[in-house]
């Protein structure tokens, strides 16, 4: 394979520039796009879709670790320097102009992607939960995303922080998601105002008897009005207050304090 030219020298061809509206930051740093390439494990062989790749800076990672990639990228500006990379890498890089949140991510896979984004910060929050309410088992093997560390943090996050709610037990009722490393605002073109960070979320069983939508109705419920008790947040919904009393669950208590089980447990009986 030819060495290929230096990212800056293809954005430079090119003529291109990050554009706020579409909530772009470019990565330049080799070794960093190289480790986040590394999160899903091997991709020798594997699939990979890839969201918002830019100039191609992560695109170059994943086809240099061995994965096949199909990147659905908005920019038209940015196609030429993506489809640059197929001399590079003939017959491994499918790239696909269109809005990720309209394109019908499943259809395009025979097997199960890794899904590896830095994500534009504009959409990330509604692609991540359009994948995680996706059927069960999902499209995808795993998901590598990049987020506003804030954004991470809710994902992650634990009963009884300040970071927990609806996405915390959305990401974690049937999957399980971890940060996986970091990442300093100064690493972007442009720089952010804000740090990022990289979830690594790998689905698990979903739980039985058990529908979302149930799910749904009761953590937006409970977290639509966090600073009050259960007794007031949840007496809209349809017998959550008897199930709760049934599981021995304080009406009392806040929606921040109860745990990923105990709302499984009460979407159960109410489902």
């Amino acid at each position: 394979m030819t060495e290929l030219p230096p990212l800056r020298e293809v954005i430079g061809k090119y003529g291109l520039s990050a554009s706020k509206a579409l909530g772009q930051n470019f990565l330049f740093d080799h070794q960093l796009l190289a480790r986040i390439a590394k999160v899903p494990g091997r991709l020798e062989g594997a699939e990979v879709f890839e969201v918002g790749p830019g100039p191609g800076g992560l695109t170059r990672a994943l086809l240099q670790g061995g994965a096949s990639v199909t990147a659905v990228e908005r920019d038209r500006r940015c196609i030429p320097a993506l489809e640059e990379l197929d001399t590079y890498f003939p017959g491994k890089l499918r790239v696909i102009e269109g809005d990720a949140l309209e394109v019908d991510a499943p259809a395009l896979f025979q097997g199960k992607p890794h899904v590896v984004a830095n994500l534009p910060y504009n959409v990330g929050t509604a692609l991540l939960v359009g994948w995680l309410s996706a059927e069960w088992a999902p499209w995808w093997a795993s998901l590598t995303l990049m987020f506003q560390k804030e954004v991470a943090e809710r994902i992650v996050a634990g009963p009884g922080t300040e970071h927990y709610g609806r996405l915390a037990v959305l990401a974690q009722w049937r999957s399980t998601p971890k940060i996986a490393m970091n990442v300093h605002r100064s690493a972007f073109t442009p720089p952010p105002k804000v740090m990022s960070a990289v979830v690594h979320i790998v689905p698990g069983a979903s739980p039985e008897g058990v529908r979302l939508k149930t799910l749904e109705t009761l953590t937006a419920a409970a977290f639509g009005q966090r600073r009050k008790m259960l007794r007031q947040s949840l007496k809209g919904v349809p017998g959550a207050l008897a199930a709760m009393e049934s599981l021995g669950i304080d009406s009392s208590r806040r929606a921040e304090t109860v745990t990923v089980a105990e709302f499984v447990a009460l979407a159960r009986i109410l489902g």
